[in-house]
């Protein structure tokens, strides 16, 4: 199969469409199931944060969600602006409010976990601050091409900004080892055997490939948006697509 052919718009929109529903499906059946993992399966208590422990099962993917999505967006609109590649833009274009809302909801998850295990909503901790730029960096993005009429010169100006902020993700990933911080360390690593309990460890990792599942489908559902948009004009939208 010439996967090529998929980085042209009149290609691409037809073939998210058919994977939409799929991939739907599959979102609500992970979130089920990581749902009922982290309530049900998961150990009821931790012995120093009682219930409000099972706050990770939401804060911890979507604080990653958040990180992965910005490098992503950044990746695809550098490949627009390098290349010229139009697709490339438009989906840079809609990863970013997907990004900004998993950023969000970790930032808000942070606060209410941090009020019964630190004492208070907010600390100027390191990785609190730097996850608070990230915030205002897809802000950024989303209102500088906003702001911009013209596409192209809308898609590099927030190619720009996307490809400079990326210098804030190895910061909030090792903040808590450069600077003295509240965040506990990583509890999963690669190389290292996972510091929390098995049960814990499969019903967070179920819920990150359902936030997964769910970026890709909104995802595509937007950029199916903004190519009808952006490409009105087209002669093949003229013709019926699915």
């Amino acid at each position: 199969m010439n996967w090529y052919k998929y980085a042209s718009p009149v290609n691409f929109y037809p073939l998210a469409g058919k994977i939409l529903p799929w991939l739907t499906g599959l979102t609500v059946l992970l979130f089920a199931v990581g749902l009922y993992l982290s309530f049900f399966v998961a150990p009821p208590v931790d012995f120093q944060q009682g219930h409000s422990y099972r706050i990770i099962f939401i804060h911890v993917p979507a604080a990653w969600m958040g990180m992965f999505l910005y490098v992503l967006m950044a990746v695809y609109a550098g490949i627009g602006w390098a290349f010229n590649a139009r697709l490339a833009s438009m989906m840079a274009t809609a990863i970013a409010p997907t990004g900004a809302i998993f950023t969000f909801i970790s930032l808000v998850t942070g606060s209410l976990w941090g009020r019964p295990t630190w004492g208070v909503y907010w600390a100027w901790d390191a990785r609190m601050t730097s996850t608070l730029i990230l915030m205002f960096l897809y802000i950024g993005f989303i209102s500088l091409q906003s702001s911009i009429e013209d596409t192209r010169r809308a898609d590099r100006a927030g190619a720009v900004l996307a490809l400079v902020g990326v210098i804030n993700i190895p910061i909030i990933y090792f903040s808590v080892q450069w600077w003295n911080s509240l965040h506990q360390g990583a509890t999963i690593r690669i190389a290292n055997k996972p510091t929390m309990a098995t049960s814990m460890l499969v019903a967070m990792l179920v819920l990150l490939a359902a936030c997964w599942i769910y970026s890709i489908a909104v995802i595509l559902a937007r950029v199916r948006c903004i190519i009808l948009e952006r490409e009105r004009d087209a002669p093949w939208l003229a013709e019926p697509v699915s």
